[in-house]
């Protein structure tokens, strides 16, 4: 049975998020967005009156995401009071609890993407590391995981180009999963993920490692304006399809897009490299291919914007992106993260996509960082 203080405390966290929220200005800012849909011409920008409706939607979900909260911890103060009449039992009120804490502690974490891009979509690269075939099949374990997590929160998960691996797995694979803050919760995954196992492709049953990097990029869409030099742009052309039979493509519809990218800081040039295959149409390869060369190339001018603000915090815990994060070791039955030193022995529901944990538990250490 909860206690008083345990009431309390709920109570307190709701009028806290009333406040972080600042529900009274989103009430009026939603009013005032709202008198925009009435004009009589809304409709004939199409696009802009999209935008607008998203705009909308986006404060309502902050408001009714808040309403939602406030309702169950009203609704846990009065089983509380019936309970000392006896007109509830003690597992009701515990079970309302339970409701209640984990829609609080849902909005709090929401409430810690605060910046623009958090409230983007993604775009997640998985890369195979050295180690051939047991790299490649971690690779595509990891590709499941997401697929599972993107499953589970009803995000849409669509691949725009996948290479199998030689005997098994793959070398590499983009997915796209859009939803709302999909890029704000999946920025965690940024990084380098160790596996630990027995070896199914080693005979003699040996303990292996593998690695697999992990890169998360915001999926810019018409809305966030980034400069793409056309000078520096070059395309190749070749057939995409399986490994054969009717899958073979007879058309040159995949395409790789090359970007001559020049640091603004240090004037150096590097090559942006991105292949396209999610269409069995090249032109919508090619504009899907420029989607992601301005998610990275806005990605890039993000991680400028956080390196500046690790130079300002010098004292401050960094975030290092390309290090190694997580390790996953079957055999211990253990996951566990090296940046918050969270860890789970439920390594099967991790790989079935159960990262929500891992996700909170960076946000909590490193949200509030990151947005100063």
């Amino acid at each position: 049975m909860i206690t008083s203080d345990q009431l309390k405390d709920a109570q307190d966290r709701v009028a806290a998020l009333y406040k972080y929220l600042d529900i009274d200005a989103k009430t009026m800012q939603l009013e005032e967005e709202q008198l925009r849909t009435q004009d009589p011409g809304f409709w004939d920008d199409a696009k802009r009156a999209e935008e607008q409706m998203k705009k909308v939607k986006g404060i309502e979900k902050w408001i009714e995401g808040y309403k939602h909260v406030k309702t169950l911890v009203d609704e846990l103060a009065l089983a509380f009071d019936f309970y000392k009449e006896e007109m509830v039992t003690e597992e009701e009120v515990d079970d309302n609890y339970s409701k209640c804490m984990e829609a609080i502690e849902e909005l709090e974490l929401r409430n810690m993407l605060r910046q623009e891009e958090d409230q983007m979509s993604c775009v997640l690269k998985i890369n195979s590391g050295a180690g051939g075939t047991e790299s490649q099949d971690w690779a595509s374990m990891l590709m499941r995981m997401y697929m599972r997590y993107a499953e589970a929160h009803d995000y849409k998960c669509n691949i725009s180009h996948l290479q199998d691996g030689d005997e098994a797995g793959i070398k590499t694979v983009t997915m796209e999963i859009e939803g709302d803050s999909s890029y704000g919760y999946l920025k965690s995954e940024n990084g380098v993920h160790r596996l630990v196992r027995v070896s199914p492709y080693n005979a003699q049953g040996k303990r292996m490692t593998s690695f697999a990097s992990v890169f998360v990029t915001p999926l810019v869409d018409d809305t966030i304006e980034v400069y793409v030099d056309p000078s520096k742009i070059s395309w190749d052309l070749f057939r995409s399809g399986g490994a054969g039979g009717q899958n073979v493509n007879k058309v040159e519809t995949g395409v790789r897009l090359r970007y001559q990218y020049t640091d603004p800081d240090t004037g150096e040039t590097e090559e942006i490299l991105i292949e396209n295959t999610e269409s069995r149409k090249q032109l919508e390869n090619r504009e899907n291919a420029m989607r992601l060369l301005r998610s990275q190339l806005y990605d890039r001018a993000l991680q400028k914007r956080k390196a500046e603000q690790a130079k300002i915090e010098a004292g401050k815990k960094k975030i290092e992106w390309g290090s190694q994060i997580r390790s996953y070791v079957f055999d211990d039955r253990r996951v566990k993260d090296h940046r918050t030193g969270f860890q789970t022995s439920d390594v099967n529901g991790v790989m079935d996509g159960k990262i929500d944990g891992f996700i909170k538990a960076y946000l909590m250490e490193f949200a509030d960082k990151g947005n100063e």
